[in-house]
């Protein structure tokens, strides 16, 4: 995976408690190329490694932007972005990665909520270019902490409606999803209750119309039995506690395994099932990709029965 150490060109404040880095290399080189709905990993050191979307634009390779919300109850990743880092500053990235890509569709519903715009602002560039007749949504707590408020309305005009919860209430999920639909792909992002909101509401649309992203992962009541994984690169196999994941039973055997969050939200951990039946237990993979068991979370994710062979 990329790690790149860039320079924080510009730092500001976007709206209340959000900032925008800008981003760039410290010769000028070209960044990695990447496409709507990456993220990349924000490493100001190594026990603090944080994901954010990028929401600049992609054609423009001289920078990667970033939107950071101030988490008052957060671990620390957002805090620091605000309290510490200065424009002038060098900040190791890794990345980009994509989970939550724009797929080709007749028409686009997009459902952000709070710092959930994010990743949806350059998806409405994209389709835009694209042609495709499209809709925003967009909630927040009150105007004056909604980022890009402004500048989309006056892009895009009444295409995007602004509905702050101190002057609306919450979002009208029912008027907008009651009636499914088959040319229509709806992107969601933002807090667990509006994602779980959206996701009940649309149970009866079809299936792979719904895509969502999530800051935090999803609860799971399943019980963690031990089970076995085999190594399939060096044969070695290895047994995981019903206490403790298969990354860290992994790490505890003395191998490196690239990962990010834990939580099973940011795909670094990301590893091929060779044989097995995987526990899916992430907030990422698809009910498509999820079916196909041939790839897991390993931060999270476990073994429904017998042994796993991952290609490790």
């Amino acid at each position: 995976m990329t790690e790149l150490d860039l320079l924080v060109a510009r730092k500001e404040i976007l709206a209340e408690g959000v900032v925008r880095l800008t981003l760039r290399d410290p010769s000028g080189a070209p960044l990695p190329a990447w496409e709507p709905g990456a993220h990349v990993d924000l490493v100001p050191r190594p026990d603090l490694v944080r994901q954010y979307s990028l929401c600049g634009d992609p054609a423009d390779r001289s920078a990667l932007t970033v939107a950071v919300l101030r988490e008052q109850h957060g671990r620390g990743g957002s805090r620091y972005v605000h309290d510490e880092l200065s424009e002038g500053d060098r900040l190791r990235i890794r990345g980009p990665r994509n989970h939550f890509a724009l797929a080709e569709a007749r028409r686009y519903l997009f459902i952000a909520g709070g710092i959930g715009i994010t990743p949806i602002v350059p998806m409405l560039a994209a389709a835009e270019a694209r042609g495709a007749d499209w809709r925003l949504v967009y909630g927040g707590r009150t105007r004056a902490s909604m980022a890009f408020r402004e500048e989309l309305c006056t892009a895009y005009g009444d295409r995007v409606s602004v509905w702050p919860q101190d002057e609306m209430g919450l979002l009208d999920l029912d008027g907008l999803l009651a009636e499914p639909r088959t040319d229509t792909a709806v992107y969601c992002c933002g807090p667990e209750p509006l994602l779980a909101a959206v996701e009940e509401r649309c149970g009866a649309w079809p299936p792979g119309a719904l895509h969502v992203e999530r800051f935090s992962p999803k609860e799971s009541a399943a019980p963690n039995g031990s089970f076995e994984v085999e190594l399939a690169q060096s044969g070695r196999v290895v047994k995981v506690p019903e206490n403790m994941s298969i990354l860290q039973a992994i790490e505890d055997a003395g191998v490196t395994v690239l990962s990010s969050c834990r939580e099973g939200t940011c795909g670094t951990c990301e590893t091929s099932v060779l044989e097995g039946v995987p526990e899916h237990r992430d907030s990422l993979l698809t009910d498509e990709e999820r079916a196909a068991n041939d790839t897991m979370m390993i931060c999270v994710s476990r073994c429904a029965a017998g042994r796993l062979v991952l290609d490790l």
